[in-house]
């Protein structure tokens, strides 16, 4: 099934400049924007793919969907910084690990529990390649502990195009964000598998 979602009339700085620049069309393909509390989990070649997600989800949803983005790009100071902060209401994670009794995934676990849904890129890190490279396990985490919580899969294409690795500024190509059907985590499923089998079905969203 494929829904498309119309433009609102107004809207925010952000979401209008990605729409300039890039597109950020959103394609649902295997479910439908609805309020249901989820995951998205996406491919990461930019840094552009956080924003351009983000702005490819409807202005309701786009209000209870917080990114996951690491806190030494995004909490720099600057624009930036403004921007994850005021427009996106980022959840930062420390990839540094400066505090090594921290657990990384804390930030998130309070943000699934107060009902927020999240965007977050299981590589960890951007690749220059089109499609994900292996997954790492904060996503087979989340979902043992909050199996109530939809796990989404979405292929955004082209920004690594647009916005590669090194790249200052994005070159205007039209981006798709595509999202995928609900995956969920099989009872006794081990970490590898289910980690392969969602990747798959994030490079699955590519053809």
């Amino acid at each position: 099934m494929r829904v498309r979602i119309p433009l609102p009339k107004f809207l925010p700085p952000i979401v209008w400049l990605v729409r300039l620049l890039v597109g950020a069309y959103p394609r649902w393909i295997g479910c439908t924007p609805k309020a249901t509390q989820r995951i998205y989990f996406a491919n990461h070649t930019s840094h552009m793919d956080t924003v351009v997600l983000w702005a490819a989800l409807p202005a309701a949803l786009r209000a209870n969907t917080r990114p996951v983005a690491a806190r030494d790009y995004w909490g720099g100071g600057g624009l930036k910084t403004r921007i994850a902060q005021d427009e996106l209401n980022v959840v930062m994670i420390d990839r540094a690990r400066e505090d090594r009794t921290a657990d990384p995934l804390d930030p998130l676990r309070d943000a699934l529990t107060h009902g927020f849904s999240l965007i977050i890129f299981p590589e960890g890190t951007r690749s220059p390649q089109p499609l994900p490279g292996p997954f790492r396990s904060g996503l087979y985490t989340l979902a043992q502990e909050f199996p109530q919580v939809e796990l989404i899969p979405v292929y955004i294409e082209n920004l690594h195009r647009s916005m590669p690795k090194g790249a200052l500024l994005p070159v205007p190509i039209i981006c798709t964000v595509r999202f995928g059907a609900p995956l969920a985590l099989a009872e006794g499923e081990a970490k590898e598998q289910f980690l392969s089998r969602a990747r798959n079905a994030v490079i699955a969203l590519a053809d």
